[in-house]
């Protein structure tokens, strides 16, 4: 299972905070298939090559609970789950994959963390920059900068990409290309 971070309503797209959203958004447009509407989990979802992107509805902070109730129903463990956020920590683009490890700080993670139980579910962090001056909140949910998009449209494509390599051949492989800084 994959599931994409972010914060539901026309408000919030292209917000920084909805990179994690995006990213499954594209997979799910080259692919060709439809998002699908689960109310009894609170989430988006569509299947891409035996896989389930899942796009909780439940606001960021929230996320668990939808992922945890798709992962129990098709009975998908931790360690077979794939998030994909936003990370103000790394430079705009850079991609960073982890099998496992702390939230970090980041809300929608630590609530996929204490929903599951465990720090073991592997993540696609997408660096979304730091916010020139303090307010990180009206950073993380501010949309991206005009001069920006060309390397968020490339971020979110090479972390598409990762995130099939994940799929077809495994995060360990996934991290061991994408974890280099694309310029290198």
């Amino acid at each position: 299972m994959v599931v994409g971070l972010g914060n539901p309503g026309v408000e919030y797209d292209r917000t920084r905070h909805n990179i994690g959203f995006a990213v499954l958004d594209r997979l799910v447009a080259d692919a060709r298939v439809q998002w699908e509407r689960a109310a009894k989990w609170g989430a988006y979802w569509a299947k891409l090559d035996g896989v389930l992107l899942v796009k909780p509805m439940t606001y960021m902070n929230r996320s668990g609970g939808p992922a945890l109730a798709v992962a129990q129903f098709y009975k998908i463990a931790p360690a077979e789950t794939l998030v994909v956020l936003d990370e103000m920590a790394l430079e705009l683009g850079r991609l960073r994959l982890r099998l496992k490890g702390s939230p970090g700080g980041h809300n929608g993670l630590e609530s996929i963390i204490v929903n599951f139980g465990t720090e073991e579910v592997a993540r696609l962090r997408i660096g979304i920059g730091s916010p020139p001056r303090a307010g990180a909140t009206d950073w993380v949910l501010g949309r991206f900068f005009e001069e920006e998009m060309p390397a968020v449209e490339k971020a979110v494509t090479r972390a598409a990409e990762a995130v099939k390599v994940a799929i077809d051949k495994s995060v360990v492989s996934a991290m061991n290309t994408f974890n280099k800084n694309p310029e290198s």
